[in-house]
Formats: structure tokens, sequence, C-alpha cells
């Protein structure tokens, strides 16, 4: 419930192309069962997993199915008659079902089907979560119904996990935010088409949903714009002066660098995904913190200064940046949304070596593949034949079926996961066997390497080739084990084919 179980991240089957791939929340428990990459309770990450793990305890402990459990003691007590996890929706609630939106601007999509039903599968209208709301904000009471205790409601709404005492900390269900002066408690919801917030200003009384179809265009998050409009014009707040530390100049040093998100996936295939997703934070010529990702509403990149040891508020607003050292010494960067944190990323597993290393490879595999027509055609130009015996000229071949094997399993692999994107029935054990069949591909590809080096040893041995040709040798021999370094760092050969 406070998201530090330390479970990997897992999104095969978290969405399901229809009614008839769905399973029993008990099968899809035990088939989907994460590792864990963090010590229980001592990193956030918000996990789905988990979420559904909540829900399925809930089912095993009443001996009641998770959506007759939340209907009979939650949505029927609070009068929501229009709020359901059951898939596909009941016919009395089909006719109110909004069409969802990957942009506004293309045709609607299809109802999406949640496999991890507890997590994400509810559909509620705005007037049900009122109710919802209300409940909450009396201690579980709405209209003479008690559907909690009010020492459970208030246990609910309190911290239960902080990563330093000075930002916001995570509560039962639900995670604080501090805006305008007031501690408020939230959370938000995404599916594939659908985005949803709500707040709670407990100590107000008041309470705020926000639900959109579509995502919209640009970086910054209408709902999220919203709110802050909506507290700045019934709560308007002028933060406080803040003094510096005096030490900001070495602080802002050790601060800077690459950092992986928390919420991931270290232990599956798509652990790859961590070598684009890192937040860059940077020191400005002004002595403040930015990172790119981490923007204005204008879409310029926010500039945090240090206001207290390791703690930075931005020029311009509110939000915070905190960092925290670990039991072994590594940095934690927390900003306002606590089931998140992010992991300074160690020098192997830099997003930017990275990125360099795998597009410098395949560009030399690009370039080699097309010079090689091309030399061809200035050989037979001037006329001067290719001076290499025929294992020679094998060999070379061979290299250059090494180039396009490389090439075609990063293509392919993430081709599929792109495609998978827009088709999420394709994120399915059932399309196990392409995965597979790419993993061929690459693993002859990585085998090939040896080709490629003993390749170009025999070059540097034959007097008689041109030094370009060595050069180009070296080249792709130098790519290919950047190649191999980048596939196995990033577990795109793993073995195992749950993620």
């Amino acid at each position: 419930m406070t998201h530090t179980p330390g479970f990997d991240e897992m999104v095969e089957e978290l969405f399901v192309g229809d009614a008839k791939q769905l399973t029993p929340l008990s099968d899809y428990m035990k088939q989907h069962l994460p590792v864990r990459i963090y010590a229980p309770g001592t990193v956030p990450a918000y996990s789905n997993y988990g979420a559904t793990l909540a829900g399925y305890i809930v089912q095993r402990v009443s001996g009641e199915p998770f959506d007759d459990y939340v209907e009979n003691h939650i949505f029927k007590p609070l009068g929501m008659t229009h709020t359901t996890f059951r898939q596909p929706l009941p016919d009395q609630l089909k006719s109110t079902m909004s069409k969802g939106y990957e942009l506004g601007s293309q045709p609607a999509k299809d109802f999406e089907w949640v496999e991890a039903a507890p997590a994400g599968s509810s559909s509620a209208t705005a007037i049900d979560m009122t109710h919802f709301m209300i409940a909450h904000l009396q201690n579980g009471a709405y209209e003479g119904t008690q559907i909690l205790r009010p020492e459970t409601a208030e246990l609910m709404h309190s911290r239960q996990f902080e990563l330093r005492p000075d930002i916001n900390g995570m509560a039962l269900g639900f995670y604080e935010e501090t805006r305008n002066g007031h501690r408020i408690i939230g959370h938000g919801g995404d599916t594939q088409y659908f985005h949803s917030d709500l707040h709670l200003l407990v100590d107000n009384g008041i309470g705020f949903f926000i639900s959109y179809n579509s995502a919209g265009k640009g970086e910054i998050s209408g709902r999220e714009a919203v709110w802050h409009k909506f507290l700045d014009r019934y709560f308007p707040y002028d933060p406080p002066a803040a003094s510096s530390p005096g030490t900001e100049a070495q602080d802002v040093r050790e601060v800077a660098g690459r950092y992986i998100p928390s919420r991931r996936s270290e232990k599956t295939i798509l652990k790859v995904l961590a070598a684009f997703g890192q937040l860059h934070v940077s020191v400005n010529p002004d002595g403040t913190i930015g990172a790119s990702e981490i923007k204005e509403l204008n879409g310029q990149p926010k500039k945090f200064r240090e206001i207290g040891p390791l703690m930075f508020r931005d020029i311009n607003g509110q939000d915070h940046l905190a960092v925290k050292r670990d039991d072994a010494g590594h940095f934690i960067l927390a900003g306002d949304f606590p089931p998140i944190v992010f992991i300074k990323a160690p020098w192997d597993e830099n997003g930017l070596l990275s990125t360099i290393l795998i597009v410098g490879s395949l560009t030399v595999f690009v370039l080699t593949l097309l010079l090689w027509p091309v030399a061809a055609l200035i050989r037979r130009h001037y006329g001067r034949p290719l001076n290499l015996e025929r294992k020679d000229r094998k060999l070379r071949l061979l290299v250059r079926i090494v180039c396009v094997l490389d090439l075609v399993f990063v293509l392919a692999l993430g081709g599929y996961f792109a495609a998978g994107l827009n088709d999420i029935g394709l994120l399915s054990p059932r399309f196990h066997y392409l995965i597979r069949l790419i993993q061929l591909v690459g693993w002859l590809g990585i085998l090939g390497t040896i080709i490629v080096l003993y390749n170009l040893v025999q070059s540097w041995r034959r007097p008689q080739e041109w030094l370009w040709s060595k050069v180009g040798n070296a080249l792709v021999a130098v790519a290919c084990v950047a190649f191999v370094w980048f596939v196995f760092t990033w577990n795109m050969l793993h073995w195992s084919l749950r993620y």
C-alpha cells in the first residue's frame, strides 16, 4: 500500500487485447510474480503488481471475489451506482462509458481490458467519486453509513513511509502532496487513454477530482495545471524566502549526473528502457540545478536552488528536489511525487555512455554495409581487383553478415515492443516465439563477433591489404565489442521472457 515492496516492474499482460484473454485474479498473481530488486520498505517504486496483490489479499481474506467485495462493502454503501471493477462493463453502465483517445485528433479507441484488475480496471463517474471523497473527508462516513472506522481512515491518511522527513511521503493507498502551504493526499490513475487525479485537503474538507479521456499534446499535464490553478485561486500562497546552506557549490557538483527511475524493469528483457529513460541533472551557470525532463508550463526546464542540505526548490514555484544518500553512499533523488524516486546510475549504466556506444555501433554497421557496394564500384572503375585470397573473401563476407544480424536484432526487438505500445495484445506469452526468434538472430550476431575479431587479426597480418581496409576492420571490431557489452548490460538476450 506504500509501494515499497521492492518489486521489479512487470508490464506483460497488464492490459490484454480483449475479454477472452482475461484470466482469474489468482492465475494472474501466480503467472506474473516479479522478483524483488529492493529490500522491502526501503525504496518507493510504484507497483501495479503490488496494488493488485493488495486486492488479491482482500479476496483471499474475505472469501469474496474482489469485484463483489468492493461492490458490497464500498460502492453500494456509498451510493456509487455508476462505478465498477467488472470487465466487461455491466449492461446498465455501457451507455454511460466515455470513449478513450490516444490523441483527441485521432479516432476513439476500444474499451481497455486490464488484467491486473485491482490496480486499474475501475470505471466511475465524477459524481460517484465525490461520494468516495466525502467518505474519506468524514473519516469513513457518508450519509450516515460508516464504511471505515475513524481510526482506520486516520491510519490510511497518515504518513507510513518517508525517504526524508522534509519531503512528501506515502500514506496507505494515497501519497502526499504539499502545495500552497497545505498537506494534501491523493492518487493519480492512468491507463493508455484515460488520465485522472484525486486530491484531498483533509484538514479543509475539500476534495478535487479531474479526469481526461486523452493525454492531449505537449509535455505538461493538463490536469496538474488545472489543479494548481484551483489551489492558487482558493488558497493563494507566497513561498517563504529561503536562505542558502552555504554548501551549494559542492552539493550541486555531487548531485549532477544521470539517474534511473526506481520504477523499472531491472531483471527482465525490458531493462534496456532504463538506458533511454534517465533523468539528467545538470548544473546551470547561476549555480542552480535542472533536469531537462522537469519543465515549466512553457516547456522550459525548471531551475532548482539549494535551500537546505541537499534540498532544492524551484526558483519560480514550489516544486522540490531532495537527495538522500543510502547506506552504500548512493544518491537517491526524490521530487514531489513520492511513489517514484531516482537512483544515480553507476558508470556502466550511464544512459549517455550507453547511447553513444549503441548509436556508434549501429552507425558503423550501416556505413560498413553501405560502403561495401560503393567500394566495389570504385575498384571496378579504376580496374583494381580485390586483392584477397578466397578464404579471406569469405571471411570478409561473414563480417558483413554479422553487421546485418546485429542491425536486424536491434531493429526487430525495438520494433516489436514499439508495436506493443499501439497494440497491447502483442505483449502476451502468445508471442514469445517471436521474441525467441529475434533473440536467435541476436545470438548469431553476438557469436559472430568472434569472426569479426579473427578477421581483424588476419587483416593486419595481410601485407597486401590496404591500410584503410585494416582501419575499417578495426572499427567494425570495436563496434561489435561495444554492441556485445550493450546487449548484455541491458538484458536484451535475457533467458526469461517474463516482463
